[in-house]
């Protein structure tokens, strides 16, 4: 019997909800694929944020409140930095550091897949977490005050300037990991889920990946995404600027058109018209703890099995 999913993931939406899949799945049932086109280096550290909230998430570690980061982590290393007048813009918890430094030791002889795999066994997270490709590719946001690498644009300037396009430098020479096209091979593979993250930041590095759409579009079965929309509005983020800056409306019927053609169903909002051309799914798609993530991921997965 099938039963294997993957989650295509990024951001704190698709965090929370991969917590709620890893409730209702076994171990070896789940793989979540994350973004890695936002990393960065930063302070001589590899800076991975996606993976991190992830990983965090996924180990009851993360702050629950602003959604990332580590729980009750201090700032003591950023109080020096602001004192010596360095650079404190992107805000670094101490324990959060101890993760950037051990990665970035690890990565001079290991693949990210594989410090990923070991950050997760420390933290005991029995899913895997995999990076959607071993090499570097970084997401450059075009705007009118030229172009900016994400971070500068994400955290520096929050997200403030408007936005002309994106694109994800070294995305063409890039493969998707090991991790990444074993999971979309697995016989036992049932569904995959697009998690309610940035369309444009979070996931479409994702689908760039050489192959990946191609891939995709040749799968048998269903490709469910939820929608990070509701009432016209991203839950968390700068999707819904994003998307009225570029001309696209915030719907799900706008969320649909940006996919392409991939999607077999969508999950929305109760608050939210429904689409057409697609299967639909209306509940309450707010994710406001724990309970609602498993809620959520189990309304999805029955969903599926309706496909």
């Amino acid at each position: 019997m099938k039963s294997h999913v993957i989650a295509l993931a990024g951001g704190v939406g698709g965090a929370r909800l991969s917590y709620g899949l890893a409730q209702c799945l076994s171990a070896d049932d789940l793989t979540v694929i994350v973004n890695t086109a936002d990393d960065f280096e930063h302070l001589g550290l590899t800076i991975c944020p996606d993976l991190d909230t992830v990983m965090y998430t996924l180990a009851s570690l993360n702050d629950p409140v602003q959604g990332w980061g580590v729980r009750g982590d201090t700032r003591h290393l950023m109080q020096a930095l602001t004192r010596l007048d360095g650079e404190d813009w992107f805000v670094l918890g101490d324990q959060d550091v101890a993760t950037h430094l051990l990665r970035t030791e690890q990565l001079k002889g290991h693949t990210l897949s594989q410090v990923t795999t070991a950050l997760c066994g420390k933290l005991g997270i029995r899913i895997a977490v995999v990076p959607m490709s071993d090499q570097s590719v970084r997401t450059q946001v075009e705007t009118e005050q030229g172009r900016l690498a994400f971070q500068d644009y994400f955290v520096r300037r929050r997200c403030e300037p408007v936005l002309k396009g994106v694109t994800f430098e070294g995305i063409e020479v890039a493969r998707p990991s090991d991790g990444f096209l074993g999971a979309l091979q697995n016989p036992k593979l049932a569904a995959i889920v697009v998690c309610p993250s940035n369309p444009m930041l979070s996931i479409e590095p994702i689908l760039s990946l050489p192959g990946v759409r191609e891939r995709l579009r040749a799968r048998s079965v269903p490709l469910i995404a939820v929608s990070p929309f509701i009432g016209g509005q991203a839950v968390k983020g700068p999707a819904a600027k994003m998307f009225r800056e570029l001309g696209l409306p915030v719907t799900s019927s706008g969320l649909v058109d940006y996919y392409q053609g991939l999607l077999d169903a969508v999950v929305i909002d109760r608050a939210d018209e429904p689409p057409t051309g697609v299967k639909v799914l209306a509940t309450d798609t707010l994710m406001r703890d724990s309970a609602d993530q498993a809620r959520l991921a189990r309304e999805v997965l029955q969903f599926a099995q309706t496909l």
